[in-house]
């Protein structure tokens, strides 16, 4: 990696809604705020930041690099397809609505690209919500929907590991937003456990050099996920219980630029 420039490709796994989709067009935009953040908090200039938004759900019959307009208040345009490994340092592999374990021609494509990934020793990965869920898919690992199908929404607790509190500021206990009701069931083998919640044992993993993942979601606010709740009660999919649990604890502190700053960290490792 140059000494000057950290290239961070998100592959986009979805577009946002109403609040979010109006202020930032697009999940790459919502990513480079909370990166951007995470880099004046640890005396990074954000100038040495080049990321760049890629759209993998969408891109069959597009030509790879082919630029889409995404608009919202950051104008953030993204590509279709795939970047070059010459071309970046890391991926990241962003959350989304679909299911991880189907089999979708993107899906698997997706997973393909990953295990490309893994199979060379220079280009790191940094998965969350679904991008963790894609791959532990991707290292063999079952990825379901959790046992009775419950929801982790809103901030909240993750109980970290040794490893876990290595890399998150030495905090016990991760405070995070969720949104989710598919796990990842097992660590695969060779990957250090970096936390568990009640509802999830698999809450993050890590292979340093290799990857890094997440399954809460470190770049999602208060509003956003406000939003997210609403959209889905409206829609039948949270009952009153969840939307107004959620809704009770969505603005509470949380550690998202702590743990934007560890994957600021984990790319920049020699």
């Amino acid at each position: 990696m140059a000494p000057s420039s950290i290239r961070i490709a998100v592959l986009e796994a979805d577009v946002p809604i109403n609040y979010t989709k109006i202020k930032y067009g697009s999940y790459g935009a919502v990513f480079t705020s909370l990166l951007h953040k995470a880099a004046d908090a640890s005396n990074i200039p954000r100038e040495r930041l080049e990321i760049t938004g890629w759209d993998v759900v969408n891109s069959e019959g597009a030509k790879d690099g082919e630029v889409e307009e995404m608009g919202g208040d950051w104008n953030w345009t993204r590509r279709k397809g795939y970047p070059k490994m010459a071309d970046v340092d890391a991926v990241l592999i962003t959350g989304s609505r679909y299911n991880a374990f189907d089999n979708d021609p993107w899906v698997v494509r997706l997973v393909d690209f990953v295990k490309e990934v893994l199979a060379q020793n220079r280009v790191r990965i940094i998965g969350v919500c679904y991008g963790h869920q894609i791959v532990g898919r991707a290292l063999g690992a079952k990825v379901a929907r959790s046992e009775g199908g419950a929801w982790e929404v809103s901030v909240s607790q993750v109980k970290l590991t040794e490893k876990g509190k290595k890399l998150f500021g030495g905090k016990d206990t991760l405070s995070i937003h969720q949104m989710h009701k598919d796990i990842v069931y097992y660590y695969p083998e060779g990957v250090e456990d970096l936390g568990s919640s009640g509802p999830c044992k698999v809450q993050g993993m890590y292979v340093p050099k290799k990857l890094v993942t997440v399954q809460g979601h470190p770049e999602f606010t208060e509003e956003i996920v406000a939003d997210l709740l609403e959209n889905r009660h409206k829609l039948d999919i949270f009952s009153v219980g969840i939307y107004e649990d959620g809704m009770a604890r969505v603005g509470n502190p949380q550690d998202g630029v702590l743990v934007a700053q560890a994957f600021l960290k984990f790319v920049m490792a020699d």
